[in-house]
């Protein structure tokens, strides 16, 4: 035994030695832009501040900042040979046998900056925030607040085959897409219309998608509210859960090697974190350095599940340091902390190539979607008091009126507008032509195969003989 100590301790410490000798030989080459190997892509656009640090290993890029991250953490406080040299870093032994606790004494703390009346609390440091930014900010609030009641409504009167709102989540929605830039690539789910509200989605694009009409992009094929948007880098919306976030991996990692001055950001709820594809894409994410932003938006509640019986731990945040992710929590009813959050967050992924990802804390108010009534699994006290103590509507109009930004008469004015605004597309959106039958077959195939030829023609002949089956307002 002890000379297989002695044998063991010689390996370990000449290990230790080589691993010191190669790390000191390479030091230039990642610590110097222009020493490092070649990036084996062509690439037309760069940016001199997206993408520092990178070097290419193994067939892919790494980033060094990422690669000297567990070397400069302290391992231990006895001597080296006491250590396990494994790859990955060093890990000290320790004779006492101690398990890691399910959870820590205290949870993680949720940032914000303003208090639920809309003022400023002492000490907190704000991102620097025009007025006109803040105006755009609310008027898209409010925007977003309007047309989902006038949706909803249309649903329940039998015009709309389906909606669901983002009542009581319009900061994570608006103030998060503020944050970014037009070149940043978004993942949403479903509950985040607020990002392409604020890129420019006009309100008659949104009528046309939930019609299905010959102005929606989809083509009618989609289900209701799954937009989509490529000139506003808006990935279409798929039903199944958290099959964005691999998907932002991937799009992440090519803005990575094209070193572009952007990063993908996936929008998720708290009930995805239980599909594989959120623990897979948080992995992919961590290992291949790739610059995306994961936004989970934890509401209390995924359909008729609360978070108590969804998960264990402390809520998502602490998902992240599991996968090696820097992470935060933040107050998502709180406008200007959802926005410094998600600044930066983005900075950090773009100038570090790194996965950040956010926890909001937010509350659904309204029911999951019109197939879904909320009453029948939580309280109304309990909605009722998140609808009104901690709107994030309220709270940022008051926090813009102190700074005299705002006034009752823009208030009415503005509500007042949208509402007629969402009424007209909703009219117009009913008489637009349907897309016609031929829709159903195109864009899949550059040359149609002969089985969905034969199946255009069953369905046409069908619609001849059974016409009162089909509706009546699309063409064939």
């Amino acid at each position: 035994m002890a000379l297989w100590l002695t044998r063991s301790r010689t390996v370990v410490l000449q290990s230790l030695k080589q691993k010191h000798a190669f790390w000191a030989a390479a030091t230039p080459l990642r610590s110097s832009s222009s020493s490092t190997v070649p990036f084996p892509c062509n690439s037309s656009s760069s940016s001199s501040s997206s993408s520092p640090n990178l070097i290419w290993v193994n067939g892919r890029f790494k980033s060094t900042l990422a690669m000297n991250q567990l070397d400069s953490l302290p391992f231990s406080d006895s001597d080296d040979e006491q250590a396990l040299d494994f790859p990955g870093g060093k890990v000290t032994y320790t004779s006492e046998m101690t398990f890691i606790p399910e959870s820590q004494e205290k949870r993680v703390p949720c940032y914000r900056v303003l208090d639920d009346n809309g003022d400023l609390l002492i000490g907190s440091h704000l991102h620097q925030m025009s007025k006109e930014v803040a105006r755009k900010i609310y008027n898209n609030m409010v925007t977003l607040q309007v047309m989902d009641t006038i949706f909803y409504e249309a649903q329940r009167q039998g015009r709309l085959s389906f909606y669901l709102t983002s009542s009581g989540e319009e900061a994570i929605n608006i103030a998060s897409a503020a944050a970014l830039t037009p070149d940043d690539v978004i993942l949403a789910q479903y509950r985040e219309p607020g990002v392409l509200l604020w890129r420019g989605f006009t309100l008659q694009e949104f009528t046309d998608q939930l019609y299905g009409n010959k102005g929606d992009y989809g083509k009618g094929r989609q289900m209701a509210i799954h937009y989509g948007s490529k000139k506003l880098n808006y990935v279409t919306i798929s039903s199944p859960l958290a099959t964005q976030l691999p998907q932002a991996v991937g799009i992440a990692y090519s803005l990575k090697m094209d070193k572009k001055d952007a990063c993908a950001v996936a929008y998720t709820g708290d009930g995805a974190t239980s599909e594989g594809d959120f623990h897979a894409g948080l992995n992919f994410a961590a290992v291949f350095e790739a610059p995306v932003v994961f936004i989970c938006r934890n509401n209390g509640w995924a359909i008729s599940t609360n978070i108590s019986e969804q998960f264990r731990s402390d809520g998502i945040v602490v998902k992240g340091q599991a996968y090696g992710i820097r992470s935060i929590r933040v107050d998502g009813n709180d406008a200007l902390a959802v926005y410094n959050a998600i600044s930066a967050a983005r900075e950090m992924a773009i100038t570090e190539q790194r996965p950040i990802l956010v926890e909001a804390l937010t509350y659904r108010v309204g029911h999951h979607s019109t197939s879904d009534d909320s009453t029948k699994y939580r309280p109304l006290e309990e909605i009722e008091y998140w609808k009104t103590t901690r709107n994030p509507v309220n709270r940022f109009r008051n926090w813009i009126e102190r700074n005299g930004w705002w006034s009752d008469k823009e208030e009415t004015e503005l509500r007042s507008s949208i509402k007629k605004q969402v009424m007209h597309t909703i009219q117009v959106g009913e008489k637009t032509e349907k897309p016609p039958v031929a829709d159903l077959f195109s864009d899949v195939y550059d040359v149609t195969p002969s089985n969905l030829r034969e199946q255009e023609k069953q369905l046409r002949e069908d619609m001849i003989k059974y016409p009162q089956d089909y509706p009546s307002d699309v063409p064939l």
